[in-house]
């Protein structure tokens, strides 16, 4: 399904790289649901911040036309070719994320193949930082899996696994910045190993979770039934993603510690009373549980914005989103569950859990209604 603004033209691109420039056109400032913040009484309020860094709103704009003259190249391949290499990201995808991989069997075969490809490229992208040659990575290796980013996005794949991604891009209305931003989460994690606030902590959360939902939107669809703007959708898109990846960053704060790296705001731990050495020291004290359920409480803030968007898709492309998100909450649940020691123990869902996750996700997505307005904005909350 094609989407498109009513005002939105589509114009020629004058560069040479037309669709991959390296340059942004323009930098909007885009509000951004930064804290759920704690006050007497147990009320939510919400920190709005501008951060200028995330151009989100040019994203939309440029994802939302139908196919212009920046369409990308249609690159040709052999069938065979072309089905073994979606064959390929599937297994991938089957075998690393397999909750996910059920959910996307009822979307249509494009759509699940296109999905597959973008997983299995975030996937090769994390692995530079995190992957078993992890040792060997440097700004050059980045440099060149950008180039070869602009080369998919150009009809140019290196590889079978480039192949899929290059065909799902001349296919669907994909713009090559999210991609771009992953990327430069990466080079975060060569560069930076503590954020002082959560305004710095959400920019990097953006850069290597939230990119996934403004990738995947074109992808999974907006059902034409849908009464709120566009630019909402994506908004719940990317509050997924912050939402799975501060759910991540609680999850492995153990892990993370041994490592030497504190993904938690510096000056919210300050707040509470705490210090990397408490990080380090892996005893959970009162103040750590605290310190916990704020920051709980705020992965379920992004969670709960989320919620508005998964009911827009199209119906058929709502089983995987929905079952990403209640399995992430139960991952917050499992912290919970033991009393907040999340510096020696690693809070997982078991298989059996994951499997009964299955049917609630796809009756949520049977009965989403895609004709409810987005709830009202949280910051008038006080």
């Amino acid at each position: 399904m094609n989407l498109s603004f009513s005002s939105v033209t589509a114009k020629p691109c004058s560069t040479r790289k037309p669709c991959c420039s390296s340059r942004r056109c323009g930098v909007i400032r885009s509000e951004v649901n930064v804290a759920p913040k704690q006050r007497r009484g147990g009320v939510l309020s919400k920190q709005v911040v501008p951060l200028s860094d995330i151009h989100v709103q040019e994203v939309v704009h440029r994802q939302s036309q139908i196919m212009s003259p920046c369409s990308k190249p249609k690159p040709q391949f052999e069938p065979n070719f072309l089905s073994d290499a979606y064959e390929m990201c599937g297994n991938i995808c089957a075998e690393y994320a397999k909750t996910f991989y059920l959910g996307t069997l009822l979307m249509t075969e494009e759509r699940q193949k296109a999905i597959w490809a973008i997983y299995v490229w975030c996937r090769r992208t994390d692995d530079l930082v995190d992957g078993p040659n992890a040792e060997y990575m440097s700004s050059a290796v980045l440099d060149g899996w950008e180039d070869r980013l602009h080369d998919i996005f150009n009809g140019q794949p290196y590889d079978m696994l480039d192949a899929a991604l290059t065909d799902t891009v001349s296919k669907f209305s994909l713009d090559i910045e999210p991609f771009r931003d992953m990327i430069q989460g990466m080079r975060m994690d060569t560069m930076k190993s503590r954020y002082n606030s959560f305004q710095e902590l959400y920019l990097y959360c953006y850069y290597v979770a939230g990119t996934v939902g403004l990738m995947t939107v074109p992808i999974m669809g907006i059902a034409q039934e849908s009464v709120i703007p566009v630019q909402s959708v994506y908004d719940a898109a990317l509050y997924l993603g912050i939402g799975n990846q501060l759910t991540n960053i609680l999850r492995d704060v153990g892990e993370d510690a041994l490592r030497g790296r504190v993904y938690l705001p510096q000056d919210e731990l300050a707040q509470f009373g705490l210090r990397d050495k408490d990080v380090f020291s892996r005893k959970v004290s009162e103040r750590w549980r605290k310190f916990m359920k704020y920051q709980i409480t705020r992965a379920r803030f992004y969670f709960n914005r989320a919620e508005d968007g998964v009911s827009q898709l199209e119906k058929a492309s709502r089983w995987p989103v929905w079952s990403s998100l209640i399995l992430y909450r139960k991952i917050l649940d499992a912290i919970e569950d033991n009393d907040y020691d999340n510096l020696t123990k690693r809070a997982y869902v078991g298989r059996t859990k994951k499997l009964l996750t299955l049917p609630l996700a796809y009756t949520r997505s049977l009965y989403s209604n895609p004709k409810t307005k987005f709830r009202p904005s949280l910051t008038r909350l006080i």
